[in-house]
């Protein structure tokens, strides 16, 4: 199965308009090509965000997002006969109905836009397990506020992937409970706003997941933050795992009663005069060499 990277590719280069839908880990709505929405499981949806740091109540989104969707005529479907030509007429978009009802400026509207977009497309380029499907024609029902060329957005994602990697190299922390330490090893720290906010809104229950939801802020910047407190000592992280036991070193030699020679290491017993080695900087050569050292000084 060809991976999402992949098929978002093929889609901006055929300029698709439409929907690739990832079962569900999300969907990205594109317009002649290029992205311009996308939702993922993993983060927030706008209308979280818009609730959470707009002041703008869920049951006001929801009444555009209805008016919208009601009103939209489906593209992939000729106009019926008892169709009215108004109603094949292109309806406001539900960004647009956002601002003209004054809830926010087309400006917010694009910001909101972008950092959702950005967000999602971390978790849905990575999801793997789903049968993509396309479908040809569905809009978002907010409609194109900005546009996204697949390859800038590829490429973005890749530069979190690094920035998450180089603050704290393993994953294991994204998806467990954030749990703050109760004690840290300074007499004082300097965090960021959002770093705050999640130790504050930490309870050792919610994943950084869902720390962004009841935060109302991006899930990437939620991960990052996480990682950032961890690599600062102020979060618990997983015990490493047992690490595999080093191997037995071999016995030092044992010098048996009336021998005037030291036996060779791990033998015990002395088969041939030439007891030590030509030294030829072999590894190996050292090791021996210090044991028998070892061995010497246990003598004396």
């Amino acid at each position: 199965m060809p991976s999402v990277e992949n098929i978002l590719s093929g889609l901006a280069g055929d300029h698709a308009t439409g929907s690739l839908r990832l079962g569900k880990a999300g969907v990205i709505y594109l317009t002649d090509g290029r992205v311009t929405y996308a939702e993922s499981a993993s983060a927030p949806r706008l209308e979280d965000l818009l609730g959470a740091r707009r002041g703008i109540s869920a049951h006001a989104v929801r009444q555009i997002r209805q008016a919208t969707t009601r009103r939209r005529p489906d593209p992939a479907l000729p106009p019926g006969p008892q169709e009215s030509r108004k109603s094949r007429e292109p309806q406001p978009t539900g960004g647009e109905r956002l601002i003209a009802q004054g809830l926010l400026t087309r400006g917010e509207l694009e910001f909101c836009v972008l950092s959702t977009v950005l967000d999602a497309a971390y978790f849905l380029l990575r999801a793997t397990g789903h049968r993509p499907r396309f479908r040809r024609g569905e809009l978002h029902w907010l409609g194109p506020q900005w546009y996204f060329d697949a390859t800038g957005l590829l490429r973005e994602c890749e530069r979190r992937k690094a920035q998450l990697e180089q603050i704290w190299p393993s994953a294991e922390l994204d998806t467990l409970p954030v749990v703050p330490v109760e004690r840290i090893g300074a007499h004082r720290v300097v965090l960021s706003a959002l770093q705050w906010e999640v130790l504050v809104g930490a309870d050792s229950v919610a994943t950084p997941a869902e720390l962004a939801r009841k935060l109302g802020r991006p899930a990437y910047s939620v991960l990052l933050a996480v990682r950032q407190l961890a690599s600062s000592g102020l979060l618990r992280v997983p015990e490493p795992g047992p690490a595999e036991a080093p191997a037995a070193p071999d016995p030092l030699p044992r010098r048996t009663k009336g021998a005037t020679e030291i036996p060779a290491a791990g033998t015990g017993s002395v088969e041939t005069s030439e007891w030590i080695p030509r030294a030829n900087g072999d590894p190996a050569d050292v090791n021996l060499l210090i044991r028998l050292r070892n061995a010497l000084e246990a003598m004396t």
